[in-house]
C-alpha cells in the first residue's frame, strides 16, 4: 500500500516536472540560426508602418491600432519616433532613444518607460523587456512588457507582447511592421 502512494506520488511529481517544462519560456538561442538575421539598426531606419491589436486575457480585441515611425541612428544611438493612432480616435506619441551595446545587447529609454529597457538579438529575433507607464482613466499603472520581435522578410516583422501586472497576465499586442 506504502508502495503504491510512494508511486503515484511519483507519478505525479513526474507529471508536474513535465508540466512545468512545457510552460518553460522560449530563449534567444531557438532562433541563433534563423534567417534573415535581424539587424536592429538596419532595420529600424527610416520610416516604417506598424499595424496593430491589443487583446486581453480572454483573447478579445480591446483596441486596435496604427503606428507611424521615423528611425535613425547616429553611431550606436538610435531614435525611434513613434505617432500612435487608436481605433478609439486617442492619438499617443512614444520617443525611444535606443543604445548598442555590443553582442546583439540593447538599451533603450522613452518618456513613458519606467528606468531603462533592456533587450538582445540572435538571428531573426529580438527580445525586449521594459516596464511602461500606462495611462488608464485617470490613473497611470506601471506594466511590464516581455516583447518578441521576429524578422520574416527585409521588410516585414512580427511583434508579440505580453502586458503583465505584479505577474498576473493583463493580455497581448500583436503588431506588424511594415519598412517604406
Amino acid at each position: 500500500m506504502k508502495r503504491r502512494r510512494l508511486l503515484a506520488a511519483a507519478g505525479a511529481a513526474a507529471t508536474t516536472t513535465m508540466g512545468l517544462l512545457g510552460c518553460a519560456s522560449q530563449t534567444l538561442e531557438t532562433y541563433a540560426l534563423e534567417k534573415p538575421v535581424l539587424d536592429l539598426q538596419q532595420y529600424f531606419n527610416g520610416t516604417l508602418d506598424a499595424y496593430g491589436i491589443f487583446t486581453d486575457r480572454s483573447g478579445v480585441v480591446v483596441k486596435r491600432f496604427t503606428v507611424l515611425m521615423k528611425c535613425h541612428w547616429t553611431g550606436d544611438e538610435g531614435v525611434l519616433d513613434e505617432d500612435f493612432s487608436y481605433s478609439d480616435g486617442t492619438v499617443q506619441k512614444r520617443v525611444w532613444r535606443l543604445k548598442k551595446l555590443g553582442n546583439g545587447r540593447f538599451t533603450g529609454r522613452a518618456d513613458d518607460v519606467v528606468g531603462e529597457a533592456t533587450g538582445e538579438s540572435r538571428g531573426n529575433a529580438f527580445h525586449w523587456t521594459y516596464t511602461l507607464s500606462l495611462p488608464v482613466d485617470a490613473r497611470v499603472f506601471e506594466v511590464q512588457f516581455d516583447d518578441w520581435m521576429y524578422l520574416m522578410t527585409d521588410q516585414v516583422m512580427l511583434n508579440k507582447a505580453t502586458m503583465r501586472k505584479f505577474g498576473v497576465r493583463l493580455g497581448e499586442v500583436t503588431l506588424s511592421f511594415t519598412k517604406r
